[in-house]
């Protein structure tokens, strides 16, 4: 039975990569758009470029991972879609785990394309063996947290609004663009809530001449928010099939 949920998620991956994550409104969005917002940061304060290159990756990799979230379950929750694909032999959770699977890897796609570019263009250097321990758990829980978020709501609409509601507050209060340690002690503690913080921190050390341990304390938290973030969101995509 596990090779047929192997099987049927892989399948279900590659028909969402085709028909919704490879298309130019998800590029753009996950691309696009948190390039045009650093850029924009920068040039209002010009300083140097690199200190918001781990902002720019950390954000590249939640907006792509989401990108099409709200396309990819809701719509086809209104549509039926996704009743259709439960006449295959295979669990509701696997569908579920099947739409995390397929906004992490477009987004692990994205920030590949991102990462390497920022890179070229400031010249400067990351440690892969702490950038990859960081990206991986970041893109899954943020792909979870999106699919969570979807599944909460009916409407593609619905998604999409709830969806902007931590995303946007993310990037103020999780170092993207601001020091959380510049910040007040009562923001700096609501910024260790958002997965986000834990990214910037992780990929901020991996970008830096002399990573510390305590990238993986992040990873950790980050791979705690996924799991936590999965479960909850299974739950609920259960209950809406029962």
């Amino acid at each position: 039975m596990w090779r047929d949920d192997l099987r049927g998620m892989w399948a279900i991956v590659v028909k969402d990569m085709r028909t919704y994550y490879l298309k130019p409104p998800a590029v753009s969005w996950g691309i696009v758009f948190p390039i045009t917002w650093i850029l924009a940061f920068y040039l209002r304060n010009p300083r140097d470029f690199t200190e918001l290159v781990p902002g720019l990756i950390a954000m590249t990799a939640l907006f792509s991972t989401t990108a099409a979230e709200a396309v990819v379950i809701n719509f086809e929750l209104r549509l039926g879609s996704l009743e259709r694909l439960l006449l295959a032999p295979i669990h509701v959770s696997t569908v579920f785990l099947a739409k995390v699977l397929g906004g992490a890897l477009f987004g692990l796609a994205m920030s590949t394309v991102v990462t390497v570019g920022a890179v070229a263009v400031v010249s400067g250097s990351v440690n892969v063996a702490y950038l990859v321990p960081v990206l991986i758990p970041s893109l899954l829980a943020f792909a979870s947290l999106g699919a969570l978020l979807c599944v909460l709501v009916k409407e593609v609409f619905e998604a999409q609004t709830l969806l902007n509601l931590p995303r946007f507050v993310m990037i103020f209060l999780s170092g993207v663009v601001y020091p959380t340690s510049a910040m007040p002690p009562a923001l700096r503690a609501l910024s260790r809530l958002f997965p986000l913080t834990y990214s910037v921190e992780g990929i901020r050390s991996s970008c830096s001449s002399d990573p510390t341990r305590l990238v993986y304390a992040d990873v950790l938290v980050l791979v705690g928010f996924t799991v936590a973030f999965i479960l909850i969101g299974m739950r609920r995509f259960s209950a809406r099939f029962e």
